[in-house]
C-alpha cells in the first residue's frame, strides 16, 4: 500500500536556503547542508535488500540495529523523526515490526509515501495446525515471506518502482541496473538452495523452529513444519507444558531429533526439548530474523540465506 508523494516542501529541503541566507547576512563562511534523498527502512533484512537496489542513488537509513528482534525492537526519538522526513519509507508489515507500525502509521498520515513489503508478495496464512504441533495463528498473515528467495525477487522489483515513483532525483536507469543485477544474484541463490536441498531425502525434509519463521522456505522447498517451541508467528509469545508436550510427541512420531533455533535469541527453549525427550536432540543455529554485524557470517541476505542452507542442510543429513 502506498501514499502519494508529498507536495508540501520538507524542513531538511528548505535548510540549504536558510543557510545561505545566514551566511549572507553574517558574511562568513558556510557550507550548505546534504540535501541528498532519503529512504528509511524499518528491518535490516529489508535494509540489506533495498540498499541493493537503491545503490548510491540516495541515503538508505536501516532502524534496526544488526541481531536485533523485529518483533520487538523500538525507536528512539530521533529515528521516529526519521521516519516522518523521509522521501520513502520502505517496511515489512504484516505485523512484523510490532513495536514500530504505529511511527510507520503516523508518518504516512503525515503524507510520507510508504511500501509494506510483506503485503505485497502473496503472504501466506498460518495454518491452523502443523504436522501434529501446536497450533499456529490461524488464519493470520506470515510475516517472514524473507525465507522465500523468489519473494524477495518480486520485492526487490517493487521496492524499486517505488524508488523512482516516490524519491526525487534518483536515475531511473541506475535504479533498474540495480535491480536487475541483484535479480540474477537472488535467481542464483535459489537454484544453489534447490541443489542444496536436494541432498535431503524428501522424507526427512521436516522442521522444527524456535517459532514459526519458515513456512515459505517450507513451501518453496517442499519441507514439513512439524512445529515450533513457541507457538505462533511471534517471539513475544511464551510455550504452555501442553504445548511442549504436543511437540515432543510429535517429533517422536516424525523421528526428528533437530531443532533449528534463531542465533540472536537465547535457545533456552529450544533446549528444553533436549531434556523432553532424553538428550536426542540436537539444537542447530540459523540466522532468521535478522542479519548479523559485519563480519559475523550473515551480514547481508544473501550470504544469510546460504549459511541457513548449508545449516539445515548438514542439520537434516547429519548420522
Amino acid at each position: 500500500m502506498t501514499t502519494p508523494k508529498r507536495t508540501v516542501p520538507r524542513l531538511r529541503r528548505l535548510l540549504p536556503a536558510l543557510l545561505a541566507l545566514v551566511c549572507a547576512s553574517t558574511a562568513t563562511a558556510c557550507t550548505s547542508g546534504d540535501d541528498r534523498p532519503q529512504v528509511v527502512v524499518t528491518t535490516n533484512i529489508l535494509g540489506d535488500i533495498t540498499r541493493e537496489v537503491v545503490g548510491d542513488e540516495a541515503d538508505v537509513t536501516v532502524l534496526m540495529k544488526p541481531n536485533a528482534d523485529p518483533h520487538s525492537f523500538g525507536l528512539s526519538a530521533v529515528q521516529a523523526a526519521e521516519l516522518e522526513n523521509a522521501d520513502l519509507v520502505v517496511f515489512n508489515g504484516l505485523g512484523l515490526e510490532e513495536n514500530v507500525l504505529r511511527y510507520v502509521d503516523t508518518a504516512r498520515e503525515a503524507g510520507v509515501a510508504a511500501f509494506e513489503a510483506g503485503e505485497a508478495v502473496d503472504p501466506l496464512t498460518f495454518r491452523a495446525h502443523t504436522d501434529g504441533g501446536p497450533e499456529g495463528e490461524a488464519g493470520q498473515p506470515d510475516p517472514h515471506f524473507w525465507t522465500d528467495p523468489d519473494r524477495v525477487r518480486k520485492a526487490a522489483g517493487l521496492i524499486a518502482d517505488q524508488v523512482i515513483e516516490h524519491v526525487d532525483g534518483v536515475d531511473e536507469a541506475v535504479v533498474r541496473g540495480n535491480a536487475e543485477r541483484y535479480d540474477a544474484q537472488l535467481a542464483d541463490l535459489t537454484a544453489w538452495m534447490e541443489k542444496s536441498f536436494d541432498r535431503i531425502p524428501e522424507d526427512e525434509r521436516a522442521l522444527v523452529t524456535n517459532h514459526h519463521v519458515f513456512g515459505y522456505l517450507a513451501d518453496r522447498f517442499g519441507f514439513r513444519v512439524i512445529g515450533a517451541v513457541i507457538p505462533g508467528g511471534t517471539t513475544l509469545a511464551s510455550p504452555s507444558s501442553s504445548d511442549l508436550r504436543s511437540l515432543t510427541r510429535a517429533m517422536e512420531d516424525a523421528g526428528v531429533r533437530t531443532v533449528f533455533a534463531d542465533s540472536s535469541r537465547p535457545k533456552r527453549l529450544a533446549e528444553v526439548l533436549r531434556t523432553e525427550l532424553d538428550g536426542r536432540v540436537e539444537v542447530v543455529e540459523l540466522y532468521s530474523e535478522s542479519l548479523t554485524a559485519k563480519g559475523e557470517g550473515a551480514d547481508t541476505y544473501l550470504r544469510m540465506m546460504r549459511a541457513n542452507t548449508t545449516a539445515m542442510t548438514d542439520g537434516l543429513t547429519a548420522g
